[in-house]
């Protein structure tokens, strides 16, 4: 298996970094990095990058540990069972007003690709968004960026979080039979879960920011999806390892830019196509353009990431925060130019 994956990463050389070896020396060699569901396309530079050897070939020994939500890959690092987290970026911003300060360092994906879609069962006379009011609402953690777009949504419908129940369904396929059996009235999750969900007719989709066009436009601006991030603290004492981590990340990102679906299906885990290859081709087609292209964050990113967190939280309206210090392209620029 290794080598047939090692095969695909050499006929794709061409939109791939060229492996370099580095004089510098990797602090930690050895971590963990946290991501809430991993299957997910939004986190696809991840597992391209784990499954094709890229951690390996920058001298890093990758542990990845899997959790329901972003939010619980957040806490495996807050308290240190973890050492990166491959999650959502606008929990840099949520952190600094914590007063825990985190910084992001490579982008995955351009757009967040979070659908919000409503139960056509259980919800067949469905008008606008504030019909939500008083229902359930999947989302893959409670607190994780699918529950922030709903909460954005929501606001600008006129609806409170707290008039609706948020009930965590993972990003797997608990998620979708929550929506078949009729426990949620909405769900806000990614691909493959969505497109599965579409395909046979038990989603009527919302919102769709798998669009960046459509993403920017609900959002007001770019806004940065999955990312690395780590404290504040390891980034400074580790850069050797960032920069690792950073130039393993952008080569997968390039990967995939000029991958097609078949190429993807070979490499990524069997358990992720969810029991249908067409499905998975489909989410795959769906998600491609929403996935950064060289790993590099929109300078107005961090402001549209605040704009939408302060639009339902009072505390980070009032908020004066650095939002320059929650990601830096530093280390995305040294990948680029073959240097650490």
């Amino acid at each position: 298996m290794l080598t047939r994956r090692h095969l695909i990463a050499s006929t794709l050389a061409s939109a791939a970094l060229p492996h370099l070896a580095f004089a510098q020396a990797i602090e930690k060699p050895k971590l963990t990095i946290a991501v809430g569901g991993k299957n997910l396309f939004y986190y696809l530079p991840l597992t391209i990058a784990e499954q094709l050897g890229y951690f390996k070939d920058e001298g890093l020994d990758v542990t990845t540990v899997d959790f329901a939500g972003g939010s619980k890959a957040l806490q495996a690092v807050v308290g240190g069972s973890a050492d990166v987290v491959s999650g959502a970026f606008e929990h840099t911003v949520n952190m600094q007003l914590k007063g825990q300060p985190m910084r992001a360092f490579v982008l995955q994906g351009l757009a967040p690709q979070i659908v919000l879609g409503i139960n056509p069962k259980t919800m067949p006379h469905y008008q606008s968004v504030a019909d939500l009011r008083g229902k359930k609402i999947g989302v893959t953690a409670p607190g994780s960026s699918t529950n922030v777009l709903v909460n954005y949504v929501l606001a600008k419908a006129g609806v409170k979080p707290s008039e609706v129940s948020f009930v965590g369904v993972g990003a797997s396929n608990g998620a979708v039979a929550a929506m078949r059996s009729g426990q949620i009235d909405a769900i806000s999750n990614l691909d493959p879960v969505i497109t599965l969900l579409q395909r046979s007719g038990d989603l009527k989709i919302v919102s769709d920011t798998r669009l960046v066009s459509e993403a920017e436009k609900v959002f007001g601006g770019p806004m940065p999806a999955a990312c690395l991030y780590a404290p504040e603290h390891f980034v400074q004492a580790n850069p050797g390892t960032v920069q690792a981590l950073t130039n393993a990340i952008v080569r997968a990102d390039r990967w995939i830019q000029a991958a097609g679906p078949g190429d993807v299906i070979k490499v990524v885990p069997e358990s992720y196509l969810l029991g249908d290859r067409a499905i998975y081709i489909d989410g795959f087609l769906a998600a491609q353009k929403a996935l950064s292209p060289d790993g590099m964050f929109p300078t107005a990113g961090a402001r549209t990431a605040y704009r939408a967190l302060a639009s339902v939280d009072p505390k980070m309206a009032a908020a004066k925060l650095d939002l320059d210090a929650v990601y830096t392209n530093a280390f995305v620029k040294k990948a680029h130019a073959g240097k650490r």
